[in-house]
Parts: C-alpha cells; structure tokens; sequence
C-alpha cells in the first residue's frame, strides 16, 4: 500500500472515531444556509471540520467542545470552494503565486491552468517550471498541459514544437492531470484537408493520455455535425470546449454529449450566450461548467475570480444552487475531483461563505479546513516565487526597422484586407478597407480606424514578420507593442504609425518580453515580463495590476484607444485556431480556408 494511502486512511479513521463519540470537531459553522449542490437545495445546517477534511453536514451540536471554533454564519451561505476549470495563468501576467494571492480571498479554492502560452514559448522547460511552482501555493492548482505547439504549424512559428514524442515526458509530471485544449483540431475540416499528420499525432497523444487516466481537454469553436463528432472522438470521447459561443452551438455540444465550459473572462464573454440553452430550452445543467480563460489582474483585485462570474450567471436567470453547482461538482465530476466540488463526509474542506447571492461577496475561505482569506483579505502568507534564469531568455530576435514593417502598394489607392476586432470575442471580422499609398506603401488611416498591425517571429527560428491592417481599437496617434500574442506569442504591434510601431517593437525586444506604449516616438511607459516573454516575478499582483491599469489608462487617454484591456485583446488577434482572420509571423491568416493572405487585394 502506498504511503499516500495509509496516510488516509488513519485520517479517516481518525474522523470516524470523532464521529462515534471519541473527540470534537476542530471547526463548526453554525447555522448556516448549505448550498448542498448534491440534492439541488439549500437549507439550514452546521459543516463541522476536523484537520483538512469535513465531518459531517447537519446538526452538529455533539461534535462541539471546548476547545472547537464555532463561527456563527446565521444568515450567511455555506458554499463549496470555487473551481476554475479553465484558465491560462499568461494572461494575467501573474506567477501562479501572484494569480492565487488576489483569486483565494474571493472564493475560488481550486483552478485548472493550461500552460498553453509557456508551452509554446519554452516548450516542456517552462511547462516543468510552472509546475514546480505549484508547490508555494496553499490553494488546489493542476495543470492540462499542450499535446501541440504550434497549433497550426504551417500558419506560425512558436519557440518549441511540442508533438506526442513529448508526451510520456510531460503527462507524468507533477501537478499535470491531462491534456488542455486540443487546439490543433479545432479546424478540423481544413487540418484534416491539410496537415492530416497532425490527427494522426494528436491521437497517439490522447490515446497515450487516456490510457493512464487523464482528461483531454477539447476545443471547437464553431463545429457541428460531423466535424464536431470528429473532433469529440480525437479527444477521446470525454470532451470539453470553452470556446463555445452561440445557444445554438452550446445546444448541439450538449446535445453531443460536450462539457460545455462557458468563458466570461477579462474579455472574451460567452456565458450570457451559453446559458440561454438552459434558461431557455432547459437542457440538463450537468455538463454546463463556468470558466474564465483569460483574467486580468486588475479584474481579479477589483471584481473577484469565480464568485463574479456566479454572479452574473445568477443574473441571467439561473437558480442560484445551480450557479454554483456550474463552478462546483460540475467541474469536479469532469475532472475525476473526487474529494472536492461538494459539502460531504470526507471531502477537503475547502469552502467559501458567502454573503448574499446578489452581490456573491465572501465573508471567509477554507483550504483544506484552514482559515485562509476574511471579508476579501487573505490572512496567510505565501511566499514570493523566483523562477530560475533558463526561463527568462525567450526573446532572441534582433531589432527591426520601419522598412521590415512597411506595405508596398502599386496604385494611389489600394484596396487591403483588415481585420475587424470583435470586442470581447475572440473571433473577428473580414473587412475590405480602402487606403491611401505613399512613396509607393500603403499607410494607415486612423481617421478611419484603420492601423497598421504586425506579428514579429521571436524566437530567432525566422525571422518571419507578419503585415496587415486591423479596424476597432479606435487609436488617434502612437502605438502599443507586446509579446503575448495567443497562441505562439511572438511580438505584436499596433500603432498609427510605422515609427511608433517599430520603436515600441523594438522596446519590448530590448526589454527580454514585455509591453510598451510609443508615442511620436518616445516610449510613454513599459512593464517588463520575463518569465517566457510572458509572466513577471519582479512585482506583486497587486502591482501588476496598478502598472496594467497605468498602461491601459495610457493607451485610452494619450493614443485614443476606444477597447477595454486593449492588450488583451490584441493578445488575441494572432489566435489561428478561432474564425476569421488573424496575424501571425507567416502573415495575414484566413482561419476558415487554413491559408496566408496579402495584406493588398491584388487585382
């Protein structure tokens, strides 16, 4: 017998002798409203703990001596812990130290990260690393790591080419419970007309997976019939996707049998739509799950993690048990969680009392029977974390010039394709745009809310840089630059100007990874990111999200910017595996038929 599991078994022995008569609970909320996501109900009851586990729900007047807690929660609901199924710790710009330090005190006890963004940029490295940095934090993280990078090879360069030889290497690492999202399918029509050696790929790394006992994690925006069938069996049957976002989508994935995870993150918002197949056409709950995706740290600090998208889920219209039951057991029953997602004998306590269900505010958090976080602070310390050296050298390529970025034209006015920014998606339109040309290159316009956009390959592999145009950020003057661009995260730029472009461009390359804001060029401010490009240890998450905030309030007062969290949503903009046209180092991506465009429409 492993010592894991003589470990338990004296717990539970030990619990069950309190519950015979032999001791007390350490811990007993005393009348409160149990969200009991079991039986659907909410009712009045005791959750009496001992150590890390729970003992029982009801009356737990015998389980009380005199050396128990006793916390009145008269009025107060007693909830499980929140579950984040779906996040990406990259977007917020937060080490997994930092994104728990400001998520733990609004609820949220456990999160499943997909360290996509890391695994593109570093390859198995800084997957391992994150996964190392597991360790310093008190609250439930598991990893479902990336069975693909890039997701569409033909169409980007990443820093690693992950394949299913890196497979048995990864899936048997600590903290690494699966197989994230299966991104390199999602196309499936065209990856299958196109690269069908990624399939072939793709399933000896789910079959791998499955066969020691791990979720798959799939990912199909906009599929139906048999190209959703197709996708569901390539994960293995036990599918999942939180790129769901249409009614009618979430209908027929519910239908198929999908865990439909309903995204409401920093930007992209697709629960209000999911929900309908509930609100509406009263399909079964069981598979509907709540997710974020993407999270800024501002928004954690000022909103909260799980219990806002709860929130606003009750304020669709759903029941607020059932709520909770989408961020709870739902997830818990996917993932195989079978000691957390629900108030029962034996389960952790992780636990979160809430004050009313209107406002979703948590009076205390319990991890694993701790007293970890009172009336959104948290009251233990958790360490600061230093990644090591070898992750911090992802930028390896030289600077650029304003003539590597500029678009030759043949006529005073030219006819461009643009990409149409969709706010709080991560879908975008195909526009048709016309320009005017100057010394031979076509310019932008940002009269017309026209700019310029480019992707810049990073990793020292190509040199490939990628030009087009984009319309919706509404910019009047200068320029934004980072290198977290989804999914192979080279450096994008956006700006009114070539100079701008290429000075903020070229900031971030000297910074090691990062965000800058150029303006009649001068760099207004910066935030230096160098784990992967990607993630900053230097700062606390409460200052990371100051310094974003700064930057955002910059890029809306100083250059115009009409979008919230606008680096987020040009974070985006080079994301291949979601309709319609994106950027990438290779060039301007028409998603749909899988291929490179010219920026100019040639006659």
């Amino acid at each position: 017998m492993k010592v894991d599991n003589i470990k338990k078994a004296i717990e539970h022995r030990q619990l069950i002798d309190v519950l015979m008569g032999n001791g007390f609970a350490d811990i007993v909320l005393y009348k409160g409203n149990v969200v009991n996501v079991v039986s659907g109900e909410i009712y009045k009851a005791d959750v009496a703990i001992k150590g890390k586990y729970i003992l029982m729900v009801g009356n737990a007047e015998k389980l009380i001596g005199e050396n128990t807690l006793v916390i009145d929660v008269k009025g107060k609901y007693i909830s499980p812990g929140f579950i984040d199924s779906h996040m990406h710790f990259e977007s917020s710009m937060l080490t997994v130290t930092e994104f728990s330090r400001l998520s733990i005190p609004s609820g949220t006890t456990t999160i499943v990260a997909d360290p996509h963004e890391i695994g593109n940029a570093l390859g198995p490295l800084g997957i391992k690393a994150m996964a190392d940095e597991i360790q310093n934090v008190p609250n439930h993280v598991h990893l479902v790591i990336p069975a693909l990078t890039p997701d569409c090879p033909k169409l980007e360069t990443a820093g690693y080419d992950i394949t299913s030889k890196d497979m048995e290497e990864l899936l048997n690492y600590k903290n690494v419970i699966g197989i994230g999202e299966l991104q390199g399918f999602s196309n499936a029509k065209h990856v299958y007309k196109n690269t069908p050696e990624i399939i072939d790929d793709l399933l000896a790394s789910t079959s791998y997976a499955k066969s020691i006992g791990k979720v798959v994690d799939g990912n199909a925006p906009e599929l139906f019939g048999s190209e959703l069938a197709a996708h569901i069996i390539a994960t293995g049957t036990k599918c999942s996707c939180h790129e769901t976002t249409t009614k009618k989508e979430c209908v027929e994935k519910l239908r198929q049998g999908v865990y439909v995870f309903m995204r409401e993150g920093s930007t992209q918002k697709n629960m209000a739509e999911c929900i309908r197949a509930y609100t509406e056409d009263k399909l079964d709950t069981r598979r509907l799950i709540l997710a974020t995706d993407d999270m800024v740290a501002a928004d954690l600090e000022s909103l909260g993690h799980m219990n806002e998208i709860i929130r606003r889920t009750i304020k669709q219209g759903v029941e607020p048990v059932k709520a909770i039951q989408m961020a709870t057991i739902n997830p818990a029953e996917y993932f195989g969680f079978r000691d957390r997602g629900a108030l029962l004998p034996g389960y952790l306590a992780d636990i979160a009392v809430i004050s009313d269900f209107e406002t979703m505010k948590i009076d205390a958090v319990f991890i694993e029977g701790k007293l970890v976080a009172v009336k959104g602070k948290l009251i233990i310390d958790i360490p600061r974390y230093i990644y090591p050296d070898e992750v911090k050298k992802s930028v390896k390529c030289s600077k650029i010039s304003e003539e590597d970025i500029l678009i030759k034209g043949n006529k005073n006015y030219e006819k461009v394709r643009c990409i149409g920014l969709i706010p709080d998606q991560n879908l975008t339109e195909a526009l048709e745009e016309e320009l005017k040309t100057v010394s031979g290159y076509v310019l932008p316009d940002p009269s017309k809310d026209i700019l310029e956009i480019v992707c810049i390959e990073r990793y020292g592999r190509t040199r490939g840089i990628g030009k087009a145009f984009v319309k919706g950020f509404g910019l009047k003057e200068g320029a934004f630059a980072e290198s977290v661009s989804h999914d192979a995260h080279n450096i994008i730029a956006v700006g009114c100007n070539v100079k701008d472009i290429v000075n903020a461009a070229n900031r971030v390359i000297e910074m090691g990874g990062g965000i800058a804001i150029s303006n009649r060029g001068r760099i207004l401010e910066e935030l230096r990111l160098p784990v992967g490009g990607l993630i900053t240890d230097e700062l606390d998450g409460h200052e990371v999200a100051r310094r974003i905030k700064s930057l955002e309030d910059t890029a809306k007062n100083v250059l115009g910017c009409k979008v919230h969290a606008p680096f987020m949503h040009l974070s985006f903009l080079s994301l291949t595996t979601s309709p319609k046209w994106k950027i990438t180092d290779k060039g301007l991506v028409d998603v749909n038929n899988f291929k490179i465009l010219s920026p100019v429409i040639e006659d």
